[in-house]
């Protein structure tokens, strides 16, 4: 076990356990030390079966846990930003769950705190980068054969919504994923928000707005729509077209089992964020288990994080506003020029 690169998970809600499985059961090179989660039964729970594990309720006592050497985030988004600077402090690499920070004034203490270490200890989790389907878009996208890409077309649905889930919340933690792929795909950044509110659906809980249509603009002269619903009923559906000058290429599309029977064909539908992108979750992983090994950050980072959380700051004023809303990002520190996007 001195071998393996000793993870400490903080949180293990659905996202947590998950990553905690996939560390002891997928990922090679890392082992689970330390599991921290305020619901001490949950905690326990998650590491059972795990050798050598010690479970806190306190994250940041976890951070100093035996054989801890690096750190991987998936508590509610409102803690992460408490746990990323103790990570800093101590020079631990970590993996942080997407948003970074949910709010952009604290986004930019932890980019700034990052800035004045010099170096990357962060990446973020902004798992569609590592997705087969998103990586193939982005390399046809990237060369150019399709010509200038003019708009993206994307749909972000679930099942239901959990509790306790907000109009706001649409934007800033749904969405947020397609901020950054919107992003990442076109190599621009988003420049201004506008989100159109249909009447909501009769499944959605009384109070929310769901689903929202929102429009992004970018500094390259792209569009990128979003029609996000996650109380659609019927299954998670993430999709994507590029509409480009020469051509279009769309992703998302099931490719899934069909079952013929009776006059009638059935399609299975995903449910679940963790089954229709558990190979981006094991790919992203494993790819920051190995750099971490090496010495090395690499895949999304902080300026990504915080870039993600102003723009859908952005979009919630928009959403309160009905307004147009520009976005007005910190200025990028040196030490994010030429990284990511």
């Amino acid at each position: 076990m001195a071998d393996l690169l000793g993870v400490a998970v903080l949180g293990a809600g659905h996202m947590g356990a998950d990553h905690i499985r996939r560390l002891d059961r997928v990922v090679s090179g890392a082992r689970v030390a330390a599991v921290a989660d305020p619901d001490a039964d949950r905690a326990a729970e998650a590491a059972a079966g795990l050798d050598g594990v010690t479970v806190l309720k306190d994250p940041v006592a976890a951070l100093d846990a035996p054989g801890v050497e690096a750190v991987l985030i998936a508590s509610p988004g409102p803690d992460h930003e408490e746990a990323l600077l103790a990570a800093f402090r101590r020079g631990l690499p970590v993996l942080c769950e997407k948003p970074m920070v949910p709010d952009s004034t604290g986004a930019l203490r932890v980019l700034e705190a990052e800035a004045r270490l010099g170096r990357r200890l962060a990446q973020i989790g902004f798992m569609r980068r590592y997705d087969t389907e998103y990586r193939r878009l982005k390399a046809l996208l990237d060369g150019g054969g399709l010509g200038r890409p003019l708009m993206l077309h994307c749909t972000h649905r679930n099942v239901s919504s959990p509790a306790r889930f907000t109009s706001a919340m649409l934007v800033d933690s749904s969405v947020s994923h397609e901020i950054d792929a919107a992003r990442w795909l076109l190599g621009q950044e988003l420049t201004a928000v506008t989100v159109l509110r249909p009447t909501p659906s009769g499944g959605a809980p009384e109070g929310l707005l769901d689903p929202q249509f929102v429009l992004f603009e970018t500094d390259g002269g792209a569009l990128v729509d979003v029609e996000v619903f996650v109380n659609c009923g019927f299954g998670y559906q993430v999709r994507c077209e590029a509409v480009c000058e020469r051509g279009s290429a769309r992703i998302g599309d099931e490719h899934t089992m069909v079952v013929t029977t009776a006059g009638s064909a059935r399609e299975e539908v995903a449910q679940d964020y963790l089954v229709r992108f558990a190979d981006a979750y094991d790919r992203e992983v494993q790819t920051w288990v190995d750099a971490t090994r090496r010495g090395e950050v690499t895949g999304p980072s902080v300026w990504d994080g915080y870039a993600a959380s102003v723009v859908a700051e952005a979009g919630v004023r928009a959403l309160e506003t009905g307004a147009r809303t520009t976005v007005e990002p910190a200025p990028r520190p040196d030490l994010y020029a030429g990284v990511s996007r």
